[in-house]
């Protein structure tokens, strides 16, 4: 132990410095850390709306697009597709959509912001399966209706507004997403209307 008199002054100092010092370091290790929480770019891109032009889908056309990994069906219907709807409703679960499977502009009989178009996840609500388009062009019907979705896995039925028929194992009509019309040809999917 040294007789030497304590510079208190330099003691301050070194302390000071050294909180400095320990605070620069803190913070240096702190912002990235902090920042690695924050989603990707790819993981952004993968929630971000989808635009998908439908200005040259013909009446009867089914075209997909990938919207969060999953499939979205967009059918431009026919007038006699339209009409047919309100034909079987005594044939499906849930007829007037009262399960929220769909946003709160689209509850109605034809599930959709226009009705010329249907918009719904391409993902059978039994067991996420894709269900295939039958159109009546070929002679297929699904439930005795000449147009709709038949699930290959589990034999699940629904109709051209994706409402789900009687009896089989899917409980819920097909899922709706956000969508909205920017243009009377762009169709935006991930965003509802009124929030263009």
């Amino acid at each position: 132990m040294s007789n030497a008199p304590v510079n208190n002054g330099r003691r301050r100092f070194l302390t000071a410095a050294t909180a400095v010092v320990g605070g620069v370091g803190v913070a240096g290790v702190a912002v990235p850390f902090i920042g690695s929480w924050n989603p990707s770019a790819r993981a952004k891109a993968a929630g971000a709306p989808v635009e998908v032009n439908v200005g040259k889908i013909q009446p009867g056309q089914l075209i997909r697009a990938a919207w969060r990994g999953k499939p979205v069906y967009v059918v431009r219907r026919s007038d006699k597709m339209l009409a047919d709807l309100a034909k079987h409703t005594d044939q499906l679960k849930d007829p007037e959509s009262l399960e929220e499977q769909q946003p709160v502009y689209a509850t109605n009989a034809h599930r959709s912001i226009k009705p010329e178009f249907m918009v719904a996840l391409g993902v059978c609500t039994h067991l996420g399966c894709a269900p295939t388009y039958h159109k009546g062009d070929f002679g297929e019907k699904v439930e005795g209706v000449v147009n709709g979705f038949y699930c290959p896995c589990h034999g699940s039925m629904f109709d051209m507004a994706g409402r789900v028929f009687q009896s089989v194992p899917a409980p819920l009509n097909l899922v709706v997403p956000e969508h909205s019309f920017p243009t009377a040809d762009t169709l935006l999917i991930g965003v509802g209307q009124g929030e263009v």
